[in-house]
């Protein structure tokens, strides 16, 4: 395996493991009394925060790379961050955890149905057995048991959340190599933040914070600590691998080991919550490992060279290498 690929994938799992990270912790402060709009709003405001300074430090001066990638940024920051955030979570409060996220990780299948789209070319058997064997996989880690109350309205928050998944795995493996990752998750995160703002100041998602202890491993400790977890590693951290792993994946590739972060968040809510994986959801978890080497196969074996279909000379001529831009 070539190194960039090996780090890719490493890149991928880390961003996949901290983002698996924030169902537990946002889940602490959901139950003394924090609403949606305050976790994600402290959420992605406080990443930007941290991201300020190293972002000043990585552009050195180079102001005319924001300028150049300003439609990008502000395409990345509200859609990529605070939409997709702000959909999966209205999807939460109509239907259960379990249906919202199997909606919104119908990301990796949207983006084999866009490159097939944008490249005119069908996905090869190994891509679609991978498809088929990550979303059995995916269905198995959720453990979708018991009744499920549909929302109609929720299913279409759940399907708007997986196109802004997408969005996020495509605009990060072709963003402009002169715009360093970093500066990219910093300015998506002030833009993000920015929208956050708005919807809660219009009331489309209200905040609502409480300053209490809360549960942890059965441990009472300090609001702070959740927050802190949510804006350094489910945030920042997530956001600058997430980024370079797609760059060096492929958006096809690097959404699909996304796809682990559910195994990451049902591993994660055993440590900290307590809920402990069934056998059925090990067997998922190997479902997904499962698909994602089915996929990877097949992106090396038709094109050795390149991480992703559009990096094809014969393609990219035709495809922008941002959406809409």
């Amino acid at each position: 395996m070539r190194s960039g690929t090996a780090t890719g994938l490493w890149f991928a799992l880390m961003s996949a493991a901290s983002f698996g990270v924030s169902g537990p912790f946002a889940k602490s402060l959901l139950e003394i009394g924090w609403s949606p709009g305050a976790a994600v709003g402290i959420r992605i405001g406080g990443a930007a925060l941290v991201l300020a300074i190293p972002v000043i430090i990585a552009l050195r001066g180079r102001w005319g790379t924001l300028r150049g990638n300003a439609l990008t940024l502000i395409i990345y920051g509200a859609t990529a961050i605070a939409l997709c955030q702000f959909f999966y979570f209205s999807a939460v409060q109509r239907m259960s955890v379990g249906v919202s996220l199997l909606l919104e990780y119908l990301a990796p299948v949207l983006i084999v149905g866009w490159l097939w789209l944008r490249s005119g070319r069908a996905p090869s058997r190994l891509t679609v057995s991978g498809s088929v064997a990550a979303m059995l996989g995916l269905l198995l880690v959720l453990d979708l048991t018991g009744d499920q109350r549909l929302d109609p309205v929720g299913v279409l928050y759940g399907l708007g959340a997986a196109v802004c998944l997408a969005v996020f795995f495509v605009m990060s493996a072709k963003a402009d190599d002169d715009l360093p990752p970093l500066v990219m998750a910093g300015g998506g995160m002030v833009v993000g933040a920015l929208t956050i703002l708005i919807l809660g100041l219009v009331g489309v998602m209200p905040f609502a914070f409480e300053f209490r202890d809360v549960s942890l491993a059965g441990w009472q400790t300090s609001w702070l600590v959740p927050v802190l977890a949510l804006v350094l590693i489910a945030t920042v951290f997530s956001y600058v691998t997430g980024i370079f792993a797609a760059r060096r994946l492929g958006s096809k590739v690097a959404s699909f080991v996304g796809l682990t972060e559910v195994m990451f968040a049902v591993l994660t809510s055993w440590l900290i919550l307590g809920e402990l994986p069934s056998l059925v959801q090990l067997l998922g978890g190997a479902l997904i490992v499962g698909g994602v080497i089915l996929v990877r196969i097949d992106e090396l074996r038709r094109n050795p060279d390149a991480a992703d279909p559009l990096d094809q000379p014969n393609v990219v001529e035709a495809v922008p290498t941002v959406p809409g831009g």
